[in-house]
């Protein structure tokens, strides 16, 4: 099957044509400005057999869903929960969804949906967690899925069976748990605003200094998610793009937030890493993904030499090298993984899944 993937990120846009499993095409807009506008010709995708796009809440779905207009809709009233990117994911398969094929939609939420009432609840009122499903949601589900799935392929066994921690570290970056092949805890929560620090956004703060700064005046309500979404993390700390590409190249420079950003954004990893892996009966594997583990080798170094307490090791030119690999010691524990993140592939094999399930046809 012919699978257009479309991928819309916090700070990029990936399209990717996939034929069985095997990407023909691949082009990346990188540092997009959020929009569709000029980024989806249709016309150059239109030899496929379906289309999938990335949606990053998908609320309590546990599967992907061929699109309809009234599940478009749905999904589009939870653009206030992921406002970075679910937006664009609406305009995209709203035009997708004026082809003749089918169109499915694929959640990054649906990775954690299984994920213990004891990692999911806040300590809220119990009918306002209900009446209004104040739960934590988590997100990076697909990144997620794909990285189990190329462990469990290169050390040859069921996806059950590996307990992992996996770090996605994009623009986005965020922590998660696995064990039994489903997530058991993760990072981020209600919003992919919780858990490390990021390229634009906070990562979790004290809610009583948010209360604080509203009731002073300091931040107004309307100002908020702007503030927390758009202004903090390593932008806000550096007065860079954000981007960490921007933020390494001022600490060689010698600036001093940026050395100080980075130290933030280091330490807040490895703590949610040390969170995360309490989570688990015994840790197997700890695997980097995303962009900036896959491109920044020295920092995923200085994010395993603070983990010492888990006896994490890797070795400087197994990170220096190039594909999806073990880069620690020969035989120790936790194996210390690097894989590129490949969400294509993994949205692809969902949708072929769906369709298939709607034409009641065995995937």
């Amino acid at each position: 099957m012919r699978v257009l993937t479309v991928n819309p990120g916090s700070s990029s846009l990936k399209l990717a044509l996939v034929d069985d499993g095997v990407v023909e095409r691949r082009v990346t807009l990188d540092r997009w400005d959020g929009t569709m506008s000029g980024s989806l010709n249709l016309a150059e995708w239109s030899d496929v057999d379906c289309a999938v796009v990335r949606f990053v809440h998908g609320g309590n779905r546990r599967w992907p869903v061929v699109l309809d207009r009234r599940v478009l809709d749905e999904l589009s009233g939870l653009s206030r929960l992921a406002p970075l990117h679910q937006p664009s994911a609406v305009i995209a398969a709203e035009a997708l969804m004026a082809e003749a094929y089918p169109v499915v939609a694929c959640f990054d939420t649906s990775f954690h949906a299984t994920m213990p009432n004891a990692a999911r609840v806040y300590g809220l009122p119990a009918e306002l967690t209900r009446e209004h499903g104040l739960y934590r949601y988590g997100f990076h589900g697909l990144s997620c899925q794909y990285s189990l799935r190329r462990v469990a392929e290169i050390i040859n066994v069921e996806l059950t069976q590996p307990r992992l921690v996996i770090a996605h570290m994009g623009a986005g970056v965020s922590v998660t748990a696995v064990r039994d092949g489903s997530g058991v805890d993760t990072s981020m929560g209600f919003t992919p605003l919780e858990g490390a620090v990021m390229g634009t956004r906070s990562g979790s703060v004290d809610p009583g200094m948010l209360t604080y700064l509203l009731d002073t005046g300091v931040v107004r309500p309307e100002e908020l998610n702007d503030l927390l979404y758009h202004r903090s993390g390593l932008a806000g700390m550096t007065g860079t793009s954000g981007d960490l590409r921007d933020v390494l190249a001022a600490r060689r420079r010698g600036a001093r937030e940026a050395e100080l950003a980075v130290g933030v954004y280091t330490h807040r990893i490895r703590r949610e890493i040390g969170a995360m892996a309490a989570a688990l009966d015994r840790l197997d594997a700890l695997v980097f993904t995303g962009g900036v583990a896959t491109y920044n080798p020295g920092l995923v170094r200085e994010i395993a030499a603070g983990l010492g307490v888990f006896d994490v090791r890797v070795v400087r030119e197994l990170l220096a090298a190039a594909g999806d690999r073990v880069v620690s010691p020969l035989g120790a524990l936790p194996r210390v993984f690097v894989i590129t993140a490949r969400e294509e592939l993994e949205l692809a094999t969902q949708a072929e899944a769906a369709v298939a399930a709607r034409c009641g046809v065995s995937s």
